[in-house]
């Protein structure tokens, strides 16, 4: 069996699959303070029924990245593989400088381009907000980065000397009539017509009609807001892709 694992800013989800089938997913807190060994007992709890042959990691916290490696590598007696812009990305990465596209993009990019019709706009709503876009002939473009919704509320909350700490919701209306409505009409609403208008503009720069795959934890509730719904919402695009890049660099 294949554990891929996603390691963001503020979680760290794994993917376990039988050949191409998904049969287990986790999601575990980002800990930069947890030691190797805590997180090899976590792996040990979790997964210490199955037989896991392989590990692939795509990482975005570097701190992360060595700690989840060796952990693995001691666990399950593997040497894990480590997502960067030097390996076979499956897609051609066409941005100025590969070296600075995230594991996770790389991920998204490969998961889009092996499942759905191209050119593709992956929308994954994490810690921030992105765009990774493939074009009809299969290159990488590059995308939009953007704060996520909860960096949003966050961020309003801590710079602001009034403004409260609130939690995602549903926003009623666009007009807010009091403080809290306010602000998830500006977050949530707003994000919405954000993605809209950059859909817009992308698919005006690629000169043709995307297909929009959105993937991440937020997915339905931005759609809530939106004129033209998501063509596809895949919440598990990047376990998927992770998947792909292992079995297309394993020989190596």
């Amino acid at each position: 069996m294949l554990l891929t694992a996603d390691i963001g800013n503020t979680s760290i989800t794994l993917g376990l699959f039988d050949d191409d089938a998904l049969i287990e997913n986790y999601r575990l807190a980002s800990d930069r303070e947890l030691p190797q060994e805590e997180y090899e007992i976590l792996l040990k709890s979790l997964l210490s029924k199955y037989n896991v042959e392989a590990v692939i990691i795509g990482s975005v916290v570097d701190e992360l990245t060595k700690k989840l490696k060796l952990a693995a590598d001691a666990v399950f007696k593997v040497d894990s593989m480590v997502v960067n812009s030097e390996m076979n990305t499956i897609v051609k990465l066409s941005t100025y400088n590969n070296s600075e596209v995230g594991a996770d993009r790389i991920a998204n990019a490969c998961g889009a381009f092996m499942l759905y019709n191209r050119p593709v706009i992956v929308i994954d709503f994490g810690t921030a907000t992105t765009f990774d876009i493939v074009n009809g002939s299969g290159e990488f473009l590059g995308g939009v980065i953007t704060p996520g919704l909860n960096l949003q509320l966050k961020t309003l909350n801590k710079f602001t000397s009034k403004l409260p700490q609130i939690d995602i919701a549903t926003a009623p209306n666009a007009i807010g009539r009091n403080t809290v409505d306010a602000i998830l009409s500006g977050v949530i609403r707003g994000s919405a017509c954000l993605i809209e208008g950059l859909v817009k503009q992308c698919e005006q720069e690629l000169g043709a009609k995307a297909t929009i795959v959105a993937t991440g934890g937020y997915c339905t509730l931005i759609e809530k807001y939106m004129i033209s719904p998501f063509d596809f919402i895949n919440p598990t695009l990047t376990l998927e892709g992770l998947r792909f890049l292992y079995n297309a660099n394993k020989i190596n």
